[in-house]
């Protein structure tokens, strides 16, 4: 699909204070292994990953997570969701926004390169939110100043540039901190090792039917 905007960014949108609150929050829940596409399957599924598995996705991601659904995340952050969609002329139709992923990047720690949809639309006939659907619009909110930590770029790969190098694209607009990145879901991306500090951030995908 080729789009004239890849992604839409709103500089410092967020105030510091809920960024700060958000940070606050998620620092005091538990955090867990941030995971990928077959590994978080496998541990829906109640099975435990071996130490080769563990090791594998070391090679992926390092990164811990913590999951958060509270009403007042979504009402700061989809406003922007919304204004993005129209601005960049996708006009994608979503009606579901899945939970929130705070994300904290340590020392060394990263997640190589990937795309946030599926082949495949959700099958969880048990939850009418999801089912059927697939992930349209993704977001990142970056919640930490960027004089706080070096390294952790969030790189973009277009695969369409004119000259066929395929050259990341270093998403500069993200680090000041309360900035939004809106993107859609099928776009490439990563988020490389922190080399100094801690990076916070969080992630929201958005589902909607699938493309017609």
């Amino acid at each position: 699909m080729n789009l004239e905007y890849y992604y839409w960014y709103f500089k410092s949108a967020i105030p510091p204070k809920i960024c700060d609150d958000i940070i606050k929050y998620g620092k005091s829940q538990q955090e867990q292994l941030a995971l990928t596409g077959g590994f978080e399957k496998k541990i829906i599924e109640g099975e435990e990953l071996t130490n080769k598995e563990i090791k594998d996705l070391s090679k992926k991601r390092k990164s811990n997570v913590v999951w958060m659904t509270d009403r007042w995340i979504y009402k700061e952050i989809q406003p922007y969701i919304h204004q993005a969609n129209a601005n960049a002329g996708w006009n994608f139709d979503w009606d579901w926004s899945e939970s929130c992923q705070f994300t904290k990047y340590k020392l060394d720690q990263f997640y190589d390169w990937h795309c946030d949809s599926w082949h495949k639309p959700y099958d969880k006939p048990n939850d009418s939110n999801s089912h059927g659907k697939i992930r349209k619009l993704s977001v990142t909110l970056s919640l930490s100043d960027e004089t706080e930590y070096e390294g952790g770029d969030f790189e973009f790969d277009f695969r369409c540039s004119d000259d066929g190098s395929n050259q990341p694209q270093v998403c500069k607009e993200i680090r000041p901190k309360g900035s939004i990145v809106v993107f859609p879901s099928f776009v490439w991306h990563r988020v490389k090792p922190v080399t100094s500090g801690t990076r916070y951030s969080l992630v929201i995908w958005n589902l909607g039917w699938p493309f017609k």
